[in-house]
């Protein structure tokens, strides 16, 4: 059964404080990040032995990166320490000059060192492991070489170029971002695409609204059409247009132009009136109740379901659901990035401890649900480098205004979370792990991954932060049905919005019939080999193979006072 937040009384003097302590806090709870700390500090200093190693590491850079500087004063010198892959702070030509060479490499010897410090040391549970060491490489990111005028010879050159003029600009584009963050509006460059107008134009119609969504039917664009519909669920933290952007990247629009019949849910931005809807309003009037309106239009044909995020999770819960209560009006169940265990859920758990928690439903009583800014502040975190100060150096530094991109738009049109369901999903799906586990109740009764008797189409992203590809494989494990995964390039949305023509992707993909024996994922990727170009025909070909026979296509459900799409709930701010 869902946890309820509420079930012991909580001193609202406490709820109260702990509000006030998340504005100035980010909703990061200073207990958990002092748990943590206290943690790796009580066993570092009853650990001599790991002291000594940190000591002997410490001497060990430091006169490799002293012989390091000799041979640059000397001439040309081979670094002692590359970036991460992932960190393109000091890829530009201009960093192999000296002095700027030596001050990348320095700063990374420390942030190497100080990750080794906060990892490995006997005692220190996991979990606080790595929050200290993410706290670490946060304070440390701050004082990067790469975020100061004097010490990045990127801005200096740009300096030189312009005659100071990059500041100038820069000091205008923070402005112009301070005013725009004060007055709640989006970012520069966003008002270009509206949905509506620029984004979300695949012609359409809401054909049923409740309290919680609109579901949406497209327009067909062929003269016949599979026999079965697709049904999308979009996560409730979304909105649901990335999968309708512009019309060279829709997915929507491609489903419809190979044939098949389309609806999607448009998810209500909820509002404080909203803080008491949990997972199970989700469940019911979203996946059940759009099952239940599209029967009505395309009577007697099986849907076939596809998830995005938390969408696929809980169409995942859905499809379980109906397949214990023997409900067989699904024909297949695809999910997109989703998870359903989630104790492999990458750097997202970071943020996610009973002590944090309890902080976030503190300061989502206060207003009755998370505020998008607060969602936002977390995931950018995560990808600091990438989201904060590589925008500082461009936009502020450097006077430079990366092009606005509908991906982009989109990112910024961000959505609240209830109070109740935020909650809900957080200690029922990432601390307990109820769902893989088999104690997550719907109406009443506990449900089982392995109740799910439709074949699954699960697709992960090579360098998703959110959803993790390896987690999102474990749906192979976990359920006894036929499973084709794709593993695809990109991340947790650049990945998913992979349409034909578009450069630089590849995939892989394999089926694990019903019955076949289980291989690990670096087994799986080992076993087999990239193909080239996007992953949208290869699911569209499987999709179709579940689809039944083509036909003429369904009529527009006819409804009064329902506007067109993309509706008015995608609209709501």
């Amino acid at each position: 059964m869902p946890s309820a937040p509420d079930a012991a009384p909580i001193p609202a003097l406490d709820r109260a404080l702990h509000a006030r302590e998340a504005a100035l806090t980010g909703g990061i709870s200073p207990a958990s990040l002092t748990s943590a700390w206290l943690d790796l500090v009580a066993h570092l200093a009853n650990s001599p032995g790991k002291q000594a190693e940190l000591i002997e590491r410490a001497a060990r850079k430091s006169a490799s990166f002293a012989a390091y500087l000799a041979r640059a004063a000397s001439g040309a010198a081979e670094p002692v320490i590359e970036p991460l892959p992932q960190d393109r702070r000091f890829a530009a030509p201009a960093w192999s000059r000296q002095p700027y060479a030596a001050m990348a490499q320095a700063f990374l010897l420390t942030q190497q060192w100080w990750h080794q410090a906060a990892k490995n040391v006997e005692g220190v549970s996991r979990h606080h492991s790595e929050v200290a060491a993410f706290v670490a490489r946060q304070i440390l990111d701050t004082v990067s070489p790469a975020n100061f005028p004097v010490t990045n010879p990127e801005v200096l050159d740009a300096t030189v170029r312009s005659g100071g003029a990059n500041f100038v600009q820069g000091w205008a584009n923070f402005v112009e971002d301070w005013q725009r963050a004060v007055q709640g509006k989006r970012p520069a460059g966003a008002e270009a695409f509206r949905p509506g107008h620029e984004v979300a134009v695949t012609p359409g119609k809401v054909i049923f609204r409740n309290d919680l969504m609109e579901l949406i039917q497209y327009a067909p664009t062929t003269p016949k059409t599979h026999a079965r519909p697709v049904l999308i669920v979009p996560a409730w933290i979304m909105k649901y247009y990335i999968l309708d952007l512009s019309p060279r990247n829709s997915l929507v629009k491609y489903l419809l132009d190979q044939g098949h019949t389309v609806f999607i849910l448009s998810w209500k931005n909820p509002g404080e009136e909203d803080r008491g809807r949990g997972m199970a309003d989700y469940l019911g009037l979203g996946v059940m109740a759009a099952l239940e309106e599209i029967g009505r239009v395309v009577p007697g044909q099986k849907v076939q379901a596809v998830g995005y995020c938390l969408g696929g999770t809980l169409l995942a819960i859905a499809a379980a659901a109906m397949g214990r209560d023997g409900d067989d009006r699904l024909a297949s169940v695809t999910l997109f990035a989703a998870q359903t265990d989630f104790t492999e859920a990458g750097e997202i758990m970071l943020f996610i401890d009973q002590s944090q928690v309890a902080f976030l439903e503190d300061m989502m009583w206060d207003k009755g649900y998370l505020d998008t800014s607060q969602m936002a502040g977390a995931f950018q975190l995560l990808r600091s480098n990438d989201l904060i100060w590589s925008r500082v150096v461009h936009d502020y530094l450097m006077g430079e205004r990366a092009p606005m991109t509908d991906l982009m738009a989109w990112n910024a049109d961000a959505t609240r979370m209830p109070y109740q369901m935020h909650s809900e999903y957080l200690r029922d799906l990432f601390l307990t792990n109820a769902l893989a586990e088999g104690h997550y109740e719907v109406a009443g009764k506990p449900i089982a991954l392995t109740d799910i008797r439709v074949p699954i189409f699960a697709v992960g992203a090579e360098t998703d932060h959110v959803a993790p590809w390896r987690s999102v494989y474990k749906i192979g494990l976990l359920s006894d049905t036929e499973v084709t995964f794709l593993l695809t390039s990109g991340g947790h949305n650049a990945g998913i919005i992979s349409e034909p023509g578009h450069k630089h992707r590849h995939y892989r993909i394999a089926t694990r019939a019903e019955g076949e024996a289980y291989a690990g994922p670096e087994d799986w990727v080992a076993a087999h080999a990239p193909v080239d170009g996007s992953w949208w025909p290869a699911w569209v070909e499987w999709l179709s193979h579940h689809a039944g026979p083509m036909a003429a296509p369904p009529k527009m459900a006819k409804t009064a006072g329902l506007p067109d799409a993309p509706g008015d709930y995608v609209l709501m701010r």
